[in-house]
C-alpha cells in the first residue's frame, strides 16, 4: 500500500527544480502524495516510445475558472482565491450517485464578458501544450459501447490492453477530448470517451451549464452509462480485466461518481472534479485514486480538498493526491490566464506514471 505524506510542487517551478525537503529520488511507492506546495521531479518528456505512427500534438480542453457572486460582474483580471466547495449529500446505497457540483460560469479568467457570457474552448483556441511523440499506432472509431455512446482509442496492434473510460467537461465530447483519448491510446490503453450529452457539444457557456445541469439532476442515468461502458471494456477481447476512469472539471467529478457506484473500477483519476468528504460516502470509493488540485481553486476549495484525503487517509484507501500551489481551477487548460504549463505536464506525467502502477502486471509496467 502507498504511504501518505506530503510533498511540495510549485506551479510555475521549471522541470528539476526541487524544493527543499522534497521527496525527490525516493522510491514512489513509498513517498507521501499529498502535495501541499509542489515540485516537479526530473524530465517531462513522454513516456515509453513504441511504434511510432505520428507525432500528436496534446491538447487539454477547458472548462471553468471563476465563480462569480450572485449580483456581481465578473472581473476580468480578478484572482481568485481559494474557498471551501460544496460537499454531496450522501445517499445510502452505493449504486446511486450522490452529486451536488458548486455552480460555475465554465468561463476563464480574461475570457468572459460583460454579461458573464464567453466562448467555449475549442482545438483551433488551445495552445498547444506539448509534443506526445513515439506513440503506438492506434485506431479510433466514434461507436457505442453496451449502449453507451463515446469515442474508442485503441492500439492498433494485436494484444490486450488496460482500459480507461474518460468523461467529458461541461462542453461535451469535443475534439480536445478525442485527442486526449488518442494520446492515452498511445500510450498502450483502450480509452473509450464516453459522452453523457447524447452527442451534443455545447458552443457557449449558457448551454453547457444546462447540458451539465442535466447531468446534475439525474445523476443516475450517468453513472448508469458509464457503469456500463466499464462492462463492456471489460467483456472486449482487447482488453484486460483491469478498468479506470479518468475525467477533467465536470468529468473529474464524474469520474468521482462512477467510482463510488457498483461499476468496479481497478482505479481513479480526478482533475479539479467537485469532491465528496463524507466518511460513509467514501467507504464505495475504487481505489487507488488519483487526484489533482491546484490551490486557488474557487471552485474545489483547497480545505475540500483536504478533507477528502484526509477521509482517504483514515479509510485506508489508496491514493496520490497532488496540489499545485498558485494554480487556479482548470490550470490544464492552455486558452486562459488560469493555465499554468509546467504543473500541466507534470500532472500529466503523474497520470501516467499512476496508471503505469496501477494498470498493469510488474513486468508491464516497466
Amino acid at each position: 500500500m502507498r504511504h501518505h505524506d506530503t510533498v511540495a510542487r510549485h506551479a510555475d517551478a521549471s522541470p528539476g527544480d526541487v524544493s527543499p525537503g522534497s521527496h525527490a529520488g525516493t522510491d514512489r511507492g513509498r513517498r507521501n502524495r499529498f502535495v501541499d506546495g509542489f515540485l516537479l521531479t526530473g524530465d517531462m518528456s513522454a513516456p515509453r516510445p513504441t511504434v511510432v505512427a505520428v507525432a500528436a500534438l496534446v491538447l487539454l480542453a477547458g472548462c471553468s475558472g471563476l465563480v462569480p457572486g450572485p449580483d456581481s460582474t465578473p472581473e476580468p483580471t480578478a484572482e481568485p482565491t481559494a474557498t471551501p466547495a460544496q460537499t454531496a449529500t450522501p445517499t445510502p446505497s452505493s449504486t446511486d450517485a450522490s452529486y451536488t457540483q458548486t455552480p460555475h460560469t465554465g468561463c476563464q479568467p480574461g475570457a468572459i464578458e460583460a454579461d458573464g457570457s464567453c466562448e467555449p474552448v475549442t482545438s483551433d483556441g488551445n495552445a498547444d501544450i506539448f509534443a506526445a511523440e513515439n506513440l503506438s499506432a492506434i485506431t479510433t472509431e466514434r461507436t457505442t459501447i453496451n449502449g453507451t455512446p463515446g469515442y474508442l482509442a485503441r492500439p492498433a496492434d494485436n494484444g490486450t490492453y488496460p482500459a480507461v473510460v474518460m468523461i467529458h467537461e461541461w462542453w461535451g465530447l469535443n475534439e480536445n477530448i478525442e485527442h486526449m483519448a488518442e494520446v492515452l491510446a498511445g500510450q498502450g490503453y483502450v480509452v473509450f470517451a464516453v459522452d453523457l450529452y447524447d452527442g451534443e457539444i455545447a458552443r457557449n457557456a449558457s448551454r453547457a451549464a444546462d447540458l451539465s445541469g442535466q447531468v446534475r439532476e439525474n445523476p443516475d442515468v450517468a453513472v448508469a452509462d458509464m457503469s456500463r461502458a466499464v462492462d463492456g471494456l471489460r467483456d472486449m477481447p482487447s482488453t484486460t480485466d483491469k478498468v479506470a476512469s479518468l475525467g477533467w472539471c465536470f468529468g473529474g467529478g464524474q469520474s468521482l461518481q462512477l467510482s463510488l457506484s457498483d461499476a468496479d473500477l481497478n482505479a481513479t483519476v480526478i482533475y479539479y472534479g467537485t469532491l465528496e468528504t463524507d466518511e460513509s460516502t467514501l467507504r464505495s470509493i475504487d481505489g487507488p485514486v488519483l487526484g489533482v488540485f491546484g490551490s486557488e481553486d474557487e471552485v474545489v476549495g483547497i480545505e475540500n480538498v483536504r478533507e477528502f484525503d484526509r477521509t482517504l487517509d483514515d479509510l485506508g484507501v489508496e491514493h496520490d493526491v497532488y496540489v499545485y500551489e498558485g494554480a487556479s481551477h482548470a490550470f490544464a487548460n492552455p486558452s486562459g490566464e488560469s493555465f499554468r504549463p509546467n504543473a500541466t505536464r507534470d500532472a500529466w506525467t503523474e497520470t501516467l506514471r499512476f496508471l503505469d502502477e496501477t494498470m498493469r502486471d510488474g513486468a508491464e509496467a516497466g
